[in-house]
């Protein structure tokens, strides 16, 4: 059974690595709900009770699937979902206008099929609106019963400081995984002083430290990896280098690469709990497999040699402001 762990000052009890449910729904191919409902379940059963979503994957889809895996089995789940992403003339545009913060909230809890949720996210900073705005809407959320905790996703030292001087925020998501460690620069050092738990997202690399993928054939249609910069061209090339090395280490430990590299982010600290993303039950128990591998000081120093900060050849995102947002600040 995966462990549990304690998410920021508010303390929010959680597994010690969570379910990221995006991409049952839509990013990377194919996917089979009844497939996916089973792999909740079957994570539930593994102690893994943290699942992630957001109202954005599949256009609601996620969430409405998410709702139907938990039915009648709430009280068992610590829900986690995300706002302020929509589909934009250019991508994604973001909005933290305050006034539609309890609209998404209510379409989000319709969709769960729930009257709460547990951890509630703004998914990307919104740099047109102040974010003691944004947060002071959500606030009223946990006022009326819809939402326990407070978090953010990618969110600047800046941000973080400004929202936490209106509402406790619980939990920070942000990428980081041996191969994009952005967050240590200075992102994690302000979390743990205003004590705001950590959420590593893609923490196995987008799949690429799983080890399983060893050229851009193996993505199915459709799949977004085919247009980030990491996989492309020479940068795939370079990249597979650190998943060989890891591979030759995990041999060592008699775990999969994959597990390893998981249990480096949980190794980074008690307040880090990653929410490594599935749609597949063999891959799931893989995952949670990685609670188990235990790394000492020297393998803890190795794999940072192996993996320095700036190991990983190609930006995350085609878009180079996509990650760590900030707001304007507020006025008077």
């Amino acid at each position: 059974m995966v462990p549990t762990r304690s998410l920021g000052s508010p303390g929010l009890t959680v597994s010690a690595q969570g379910l990221g449910c995006m991409g049952m729904s839509e990013i990377y191919g194919q996917s089979d709900d009844e497939e996916s409902i089973a792999t909740i379940h079957r994570a539930l059963e593994l102690g893994v009770f943290f699942l992630d979503t957001a109202d954005i994957y599949g256009s609601g889809h996620n969430e409405e699937l998410v709702g139907r895996a938990i039915a009648g089995r709430r009280d068992e789940v610590v829900l986690a979902t995300k706002f302020s992403l929509a589909p934009g003339d250019h991508g994604l545009a973001v909005d933290g206008r305050p006034e539609t913060v309890p609209i998404r909230c209510d379409a989000s809890l319709r969709r769960l099929g729930t009257d709460y949720i547990d951890l509630y996210y703004q998914h990307r900073v919104d740099p047109k609106v102040p974010i003691e705005d944004t947060v002071g809407a959500m606030a009223e959320l946990v006022a009326a019963g819809k939402v326990r905790h407070l978090g953010l996703s990618e969110a600047s030292v800046r941000s973080l400081e400004r929202a936490v001087a209106v509402h406790p925020i619980t939990a920070l998501q942000s990428e980081w995984s041996l191969w994009t460690r952005d967050v240590e620069d200075a992102v994690l050092a302000a979390a743990r002083r205003l004590g705001v738990g950590v959420v590593p997202f893609s923490p196995l690399g987008r799949g690429f430290l799983t080890g399983a993928i060893k050229s851009a054939d193996d993505f199915e249609p459709g799949d977004f990896r085919r247009s980030q910069p990491r996989f492309q061209g020479e940068n795939f090339v370079r990249n597979l280098r650190l998943v060989d090395e890891v591979r030759a280490m995990a041999a060592e430990k008699g775990c999969s690469v994959g597990q390893l590299a998981l249990a480096w982010v949980m190794a980074q600290g008690d307040d880090v709990v990653p929410i490594p993303g599935t749609k597949r039950i063999v891959y799931l128990e893989e995952n949670a497999g990685a609670s188990d591998v235990e790394l000492t000081p020297d393998d803890l120093a190795r794999l940072e040699a192996i993996a320095p900060r700036d190991v990983a050849a190609g930006g995350r995102y085609p878009w180079a402001d996509y990650a760590y947002g900030d707001s304007p600040e507020k006025p008077g």
